[in-house]
């Protein structure tokens, strides 16, 4: 199966959701500053790297994690995804994770001010205390995935 985490630009929920599907964060554990800029792609995307699906590794069932930045499609996203995934007939092999939900202001603003108008000087320490903030909701949205993967492989 392929898990898609997306959000807008791809570079901080999407990728803190992945990390923690594939076991990299402690879900019990709020990450700190070098846990976060440890991961791949957190707060390190550009222009160039909106609309790609960038492989994040497999996680313990054989699940290939992927991140993915969508700018403003929202669920129209998933939409599009899964309707390419039934035209070549793999519609149970797909899933595609929003993100979006679970991502506040601290997060917005300072991934706007660190990858957009590129001073991470001033948005990486927000954009930080942001993903920690919302880090629970992540946990939860990841562990409902990975049940949700989990009984659609019982089926």
């Amino acid at each position: 199966m392929k898990i898609i985490y997306h959000c807008y630009g791809g570079s901080h929920s999407s990728v803190t959701a992945a990390a923690l599907h594939l076991g990299w964060l402690d879900k019990d554990k709020l990450p700190n500053y070098e846990e976060l800029m440890a991961l791949p792609y957190y707060d390190k995307t550009n222009d160039s790297d909106f609309g790609s699906i960038r492989f994040m590794g497999r996680d313990d069932m054989e699940n290939e994690i992927y991140v993915l930045g969508k700018k403003s499609l929202g669920n129209r996203f998933n939409h599009i995804l899964m309707g390419v995934a039934k035209i070549i007939n793999q519609e149970d092999q797909l899933v595609v994770v929003n993100v979006m939900k679970h991502v506040n202001w601290s997060m917005k603003i300072g991934g706007f001010t660190s990858r957009r108008i590129n001073i991470p000087l001033l948005g990486r320490p927000v954009v930080i205390w942001g993903t920690r903030k919302a880090f629970e909701h992540m946990t939860r949205l990841v562990e409902a995935t990975r049940l949700r993967v989990i009984n659609s492989k019982q089926v």
